[in-house]
């Protein structure tokens, strides 16, 4: 069985992100993704082990210190990580594996992992993101500020990703993202992977 693919999705908070992998992990089959760790407090309808595993500091700590983290990173005074051993078992079962994390994180992962694919989803304007945020009803207005401020942080990373997707109309984001992650399933190797001698066959060579 071929390992499976890792991608690492990033945006801006607002962007829609989570919305979309959602979506996706809906409609694509064989796909899944990893559960972070963090040190925030759960918002309402969010459930530990299903959206996040909620830990202390103290735990996050331990966890890093262990070496137990894939990547980490602190995002508006919280802190947010992706367990090592869960990633790998998930990929060497022939999972494709997303890892919906910070720009801080998604560097780590180049680093470590180099045929990760990275995709950053962007807003179609500044004006746009603005109103999602304040359409989520999550932040007051100081808070949605600092989240702007560290938009254009986040939004300045974008260079560093293999793929962009302008969330602009969610069907067609959506669209592009699927597409994007089936895509890969047509390598070269991973199709060879699947089927012993494929080619081989075809040509009566085996």
């Amino acid at each position: 069985m071929p390992e499976g693919q890792l991608f690492v999705i990033s945006a801006p908070s607002g962007a829609g992100k989570t919305s979309l992998v959602a979506a996706t992990l809906a409609r694509v089959p064989h796909l899944t993704v990893s559960v972070s760790h963090t040190t925030r407090s759960p918002r309402p309808g969010e459930q530990d082990g299903r959206d996040y595993h909620f830990v202390s500091i103290v735990e996050f700590q331990m966890l890093i210190t262990e070496g137990a983290l894939f990547e980490h990173a602190e995002v508006f005074g919280n802190y947010y990580g992706t367990a090592r051993d869960s990633v790998m078992a998930q990929l060497q079962s022939g999972l494709d594996v997303i890892l919906e994390i910070d720009w801080q994180g998604a560097a780590q992962v180049r680093d470590l992992w180099p045929n990760a694919v990275s995709v950053f989803i962007l807003p179609p304007t500044r004006d746009a993101l603005r109103e999602r945020l304040i359409g989520r009803r999550q932040d007051d207005p100081s808070i949605i500020d600092q989240r702007m401020a560290e938009a254009d942080e986040t939004i300045a990373q974008a260079p560093f990703f293999d793929h962009w997707v302008i969330n602009d109309d969610f069907e067609t984001a959506l669209d592009q993202l699927r597409a994007l992650i089936i895509g890969y399933r047509t390598r070269r190797d991973v199709v060879r992977a699947q089927t012993t001698n494929f080619l081989e066959k075809l040509l009566g060579q085996a």
